[in-house]
């Protein structure tokens, strides 16, 4: 009997999913778990698995934006053709019972909750799968670290590094083209599509030569790329003439910036922090860490811990507006703002305030990678109480940041610039970054928002008081 493939709701605010790339093509015969498709939304791209088995029969187009629940294809038996049911008349009333959360769906991805295997079937993740085949590990022979004993490709990893993997058993050749073929995620396959990067001429920084995302960047920026370099497209990024739907992140982050300043009353500070001990005390850490294999936090870090404290002496600024009031918060949730190729995204730094700042800056630099990797999950992008968004390393000092809908504040954080501190008629040079909080004023006045940047400030100015609280 056909079974409808529907387009799944990933998380409770999802409003539209984009297709971003078939796995399975027309007419494959498919089993459970195996990836039907990259389905897009505002907040990450997922693997979406069968939920069942049959000859695989996709009735929308790749690109193809559709409401959760919509039909996008049948899974059919034998000679079986599709019912006559539009995909039209599937997006226009979808059945109440598609619109799965996410917990239903199985992800790629380390927090995603587990789904009950089907008897007999391996509990891993699509990328472990990929992993341990490429590298011919038997997946059976480890001992999976996700939610219900599943593997996940850091187990496969893990497993590499130490040298405990056992092989696999011998399969069939693989055909020509596959052979032949990079070893990257589909994604990292779409994004040096988008940047007109020749992946066979890309060697990958992952195990097992595997091409991440930072991989396809420098290549296509003209860094030197290990044994062979990728040939740079001619122009990288929208070209004039060319249209950019809204949809997707892009439309996601158009609306929610739209929605934030229509509903909110926003308005900016601008404070300058002085940071010279802060800068003595990094240079300090690296020397004296120099071979230990911690990371010193970055400057930013540095922002998150001190923001993290003050919100505790302003709750004003950790809160959210509903119908009823201003709800203060109880956990301190930050956000950290991290460019990648489409847009912007904002994986969170949980219970900030009870972190110690070398913990902050592991979380903050490996959500970042995950972030530009294309391997956040849902559960890392939501929750934040308050966002920390930088840019610094783009030569800016002072901006505007719009807050984030249900949030009433942001900090933004430009570049360390010289100054001047006078002692009487002596000048002194300092250095100094401006923090710019945008807040909305419907719960922050002006006076208590310069209070929390005074605060941020002060933090800054003692940093050793940051890395040993």
């Amino acid at each position: 009997m056909a079974q409808e493939v529907l387009l799944p709701k990933l998380g409770l605010t999802m409003e539209e999913g984009t297709i971003i790339e078939w796995v399975a093509k027309a007419g494959d015969v498919v089993k459970s778990g195996d990836v039907l498709l990259i389905l897009g939304t505002d907040k990450v791209d997922a693997e979406v698995e069968a939920e069942g088995e049959g000859r695989f029969e996709p009735i929308v187009d790749k690109g193809a934006t559709l409401p959760p629940g919509a039909l996008i294809a049948w899974l059919l038996q034998g000679d079986e053709q599709p019912p006559e049911r539009s995909a039209e008349a599937a997006v226009a009333a979808p059945a109440a019972p598609a619109l799965r959360d996410v917990g239903e769906l199985q992800l790629t991805s380390p927090a995603t909750p587990l789904s009950e295997e089907p008897a007999g079937r391996l509990a891993a993740s699509p990328n472990a799968k990929r992993i341990a085949k490429e590298r011919g590990v038997d997946l059976r022979a480890l001992r999976g670290t996700g939610p219900g004993g599943r593997i996940l490709s850091e187990d496969v990893e893990e497993a590499l590094a130490a040298g405990t993997a056992a092989p696999a058993a011998p399969a069939a050749p693989a055909p020509v083209e596959e052979q032949t073929r990079a070893p990257a995620s589909p994604l990292v396959r779409r994004h040096a599509v988008a940047l007109g990067v020749d992946l066979s001429q890309v060697r990958g920084s992952g195990l097992g030569g595997r091409i991440r995302r930072a991989d396809v960047a420098a290549a296509a920026a003209g860094a030197e790329q290990p044994a062979v370099a990728a040939p740079v497209a001619a122009a990288v990024g929208p070209q004039p003439g060319t249209v950019i739907p809204l949809t997707g992140m892009r439309g996601a982050i158009a609306r929610n910036m739209h929605a934030s300043l229509q509903e909110m009353a926003q308005l900016t500070h601008g404070y300058e922090a002085e940071v010279g001990a802060l800068l003595a005390l990094r240079a300090d850490l690296k020397r004296e860490w120099a071979g230990t294999g911690l990371r010193v936090p970055s400057i930013n870090d540095f922002v998150v811990r001190a923001a993290a404290h003050a919100l505790l002496e302003h709750p004003m600024l950790n809160a959210t507006i509903r119908d009823d009031g201003i709800h203060l918060l109880e956990e301190v949730h930050i956000g950290v703002a991290v460019a990648v190729p489409d847009g912007l995204v904002v994986p969170v730094v949980r219970d900030a305030d009870r972190r110690g700042l070398v913990d902050i800056g592991e979380q903050t630099f490996a959500l970042a990678t995950a972030a530009r990797e294309g391997r956040l999950t849902l559960p890392d992008l939501e929750g934040a109480t308050f966002v920390v968004t930088s840019l610094g390393s783009y030569g800016v000092d002072f901006f505007t940041p719009v807050v984030n809908p249900g949030n009433t504040g942001i900090l933004g954080v430009g570049r360390v610039r010289d100054g001047v501190r006078w002692e009487g008629d002596v000048p002194h040079r300092t250095s100094v970054l401006t923090l710019s909080l945008s807040f909305d004023h419907r719960a922050v006045d002006g006076a208590p928002a310069a209070e929390f940047l005074r605060t941020v400030s002060g933090l800054l100015a003692r940093p050793h008081l940051l890395l040993a609280g």
